[in-house]
Parts: structure tokens; C-alpha cells; sequence
């Protein structure tokens, strides 16, 4: 079993840049491909990004793509997120996900984790 612990997140204008950590209990984190997954008020949790517990291999969602970088530092039990060019639209409260995996094994479905931490909110001014 996991337990995750989020944070890094606050409040920055469209354009700037955050880093969210999840932080891992468990001696098994290494075994575990972690996501992050964010909701915005009123609407579904939304995949954002993912990674496999070799970190080998990653995955982003569209809107995402190109701005946010997720990657692991296995020795420290952390999972990161840096988002850069940050826009109004990405509001919401992000939250990091587990589910045991292969080593490069990764997962895009929401469904797909069963280990969750409490949410870090994140807000964009326009």
C-alpha cells in the first residue's frame, strides 16, 4: 500500500510556472506508476499526465502537452509536476494517483488508479 501527499500548489497569473511534489509513503513506491489528475469546480476529474515506475516512459493529456513535464526521483519517494505558460483553464484541484504496474506500464484512465492523496489546489488569474 501507498499513501501520497501532494503539494506545490497556489495562486499565479496566466503565464507563470508551479511545481507539485507528491510524496510517497511505502517501500514499495518504486512499483507503482503514478498520474496526476485534476478537477476543476463542477465538472469530472480530468487525466493530466502520467508516468511509469521506471520513469521511462510518459504520457500527457492534449492540454497539457507541451507545458507540463512530470517526472520521479525514485531515491526520494516523489513524483513532480512543473507546469509552465500556465493558463486560467487550469484551474483546479490536482491530485496524484497509484496503481501497482510493471516497470514501464502506465495508465491514461481516471478508473485505472486506486490510490489517491487529498488534492492541492492550483489557481490561475487571467
Amino acid at each position: 500500500q501507498v499513501q501520497l501527499v501532494e503539494s506545490g500548489g497556489g495562486l499565479v497569473q496566466a503565464g507563470g510556472s508551479l511545481r507539485l511534489s507528491c510524496a510517497a509513503s511505502g517501500r514499495t513506491f518504486v512499483s507503482y506508476a503514478i498520474g496526476w489528475i485534476r478537477q476543476a469546480p463542477g465538472k469530472e476529474r480530468e487525466f493530466v499526465a502520467a508516468i511509469s515506475w521506471s520513469g521511462g516512459n510518459t504520457y500527457y493529456a492534449d492540454s497539457v502537452k507541451d507545458r507540463f513535464t512530470i517526472s520521479r526521483d525514485n531515491a526520494e519517494h516523489t513524483v513532480y509536476l512543473q507546469m509552465n505558460s500556465l493558463k486560467p483553464e487550469d484551474t483546479a484541484v490536482y491530485y496524484c494517483a497509484a496503481r501497482l504496474a510493471a516497470a514501464r506500464l502506465l495508465y491514461v484512465k481516471v478508473s485505472d488508479y486506486n490510490y489517491w492523496g487529498q488534492g492541492t489546489q492550483v489557481t490561475v488569474s487571467s
